[in-house]
């Protein structure tokens, strides 16, 4: 009787998944789910803290996480899989949708524990990003994921850093136990509108998803209020939430990107938005484009996201209604200066940190050092210089102690192409 119950709650696809995961090996299940990860890219991550101890394996110290450079150099990661590629949804843009015919694993999580304090224990990684295909329910994948979460705790005492995607349109008490268990949530936000998703993936909802990301910010400000009140008080996914956003699989325009991150931005405090550039796959629907959507599109648009959380831009300032997408050629802060010749050149020695921060060429953590620097001597072209600042970029920009632009900002120098990799943009995401 038992096993007619268990044969009536599982869809017919999900046994043929499970009499297929019987012939694979740990190994084999590895390479496929590793590999489905890749398509995520919303799992870089700092900013969480978990002492060690002695009853279990494993700390988190705060610095950058998977992918991501620490401030002495080092690059670390994380363990990257999916419980399961199969999905019961069927959406366009990925991969892993329910009518693609690809090669399908499901790991238990009792795998996936023994995997993460494997790798773990050889030093191999500093903690896991486990996200998953939907199988029967978001109720039924969201208990899967956090018993990997709960078990690598509770039973193994694991003190590395721990992320969870969470399944949008689960229950709230789900919500609540993975925040307890993970440093850090993610829900992808998939599309940037409405519109997009009916297009492209119809069974998922803007409002459905958003919800679970304002349950998420509900549920941390509770928690770090209690915090303040009671230091022993729990927390709640103390490296906070990010999501995801596909971009270039629709017609949807640079200033609509943008303007979507703005709201996401203020209306749930997320630490990050991930920007993946659509990439064709063999057989893919012929509603998507031939072409893959050019790095280049991504990294503005990265860097877009930088003025925004990090300049002092608004969204309505890096593009305009008669031109909605942002160049290729340059970054976003040049094409701005270009526009506004009214506004420069700047006074090193004199201008507010605001002002500063709208230099080309001028990270805003070389603004931070200039504003300290300043306050004992009056800054020349050689200071800059000093700083790594691409004198050339700004000279048409800023007034110095031995330096007055000979032409007005507009008509300054054009700034040369930085390398889509280079390590003052790509990684700091100076602009």
């Amino acid at each position: 009787m038992k096993a007619r119950i268990t044969f009536a709650l599982c869809s017919l696809p999900e046994m043929a998944l499970n009499r297929d995961m019987a012939m694979l090996s740990v190994q084999n299940k590895l390479e496929i789910l590793a590999d489905a990860a890749k398509y995520d890219a919303s799992c870089a991550s700092s900013g969480a803290k978990r002492a060690g101890n002695s009853k279990g394996v494993g700390h988190t110290d705060g610095m950058g996480i998977c992918h991501s450079y620490t401030p002495d150099g080092r690059c670390v990661s994380l363990l990257k899989i999916l419980l399961t590629n199969y999905c019961t949804y069927d959406c366009v843009f990925c991969v892993n949708r329910v009518s693609s015919d690809i090669r399908r694993a499901r790991f238990s999580p009792q795998e996936v524990v023994g995997l993460t304090l494997d790798f773990y224990k050889r030093n191999y990684i500093e903690g896991l990003f486990l996200s998953s295909g939907i199988i029967q329910s978001p109720d039924y994948t969201m208990e899967q994921l956090i018993e990997v979460a709960k078990t690598l705790r509770s039973v193994h005492h694991f003190g590395g850093y721990i992320h969870l995607k969470t399944i949008a349109g689960c229950d709230e008490r789900l919500v609540q136990e993975a925040g307890r268990w993970a440093d850090r949530l993610s829900v992808n936000i998939e599309l940037p509108s409405q519109s997009d998703l009916v297009q492209l993936a119809p069974e998922k909802k803007a409002v459905v998803i958003e919800g679970t990301m304002g349950q998420i910010r509900a549920k941390k400000d509770a928690a770090e209020d209690e915090g303040k009140a009671l230091r022993s008080a729990p927390k709640f996914a103390p490296a906070g939430q990010s999501t995801q956003m596909v971009v270039g699989a629709t017609e949807t325009t640079d200033r609509q990107i943008i303007l979507r991150a703005s709201t996401l931005y203020g209306g749930y405090k997320l630490r990050r938005i991930y920007y993946t550039g659509f990439s064709p796959y063999p057989e893919a629907d012929a509603r998507l484009p031939l072409k893959a959507t050019p790095l280049m599109r991504e990294h503005r648009l990265y860097q877009a996201d930088w003025l925004m959380r990090f300049y002092g831009f608004s969204a309505e300032e890096i593009t305009t209604e008669s031109a909605p997408q942002l160049s290729l050629d340059e970054d976003p802060k040049t094409t701005w200066a270009k526009a506004h010749p009214e506004f420069y050149p700047v006074d090193v020695n004199a201008a507010p940190r605001e002002a500063l921060l709208r230099v080309p060429g001028i990270g805003h953590r070389n603004v931070e050092r200039i504003l300290r620097i300043r306050t004992y001597h009056r800054m020349s072209m050689e200071d800059l210089r000093k700083l790594h600042v691409r004198v050339k970029s700004v000279a048409g920009y800023v007034v110095a102690a031995d330096h007055l632009p000979t032409a007005p900002a507009a008509g300054a120098m054009p700034t040369a192409q930085m390398e889509l990799f280079a390590a003052s943009s790509a990684l700091s995401g100076q602009v």
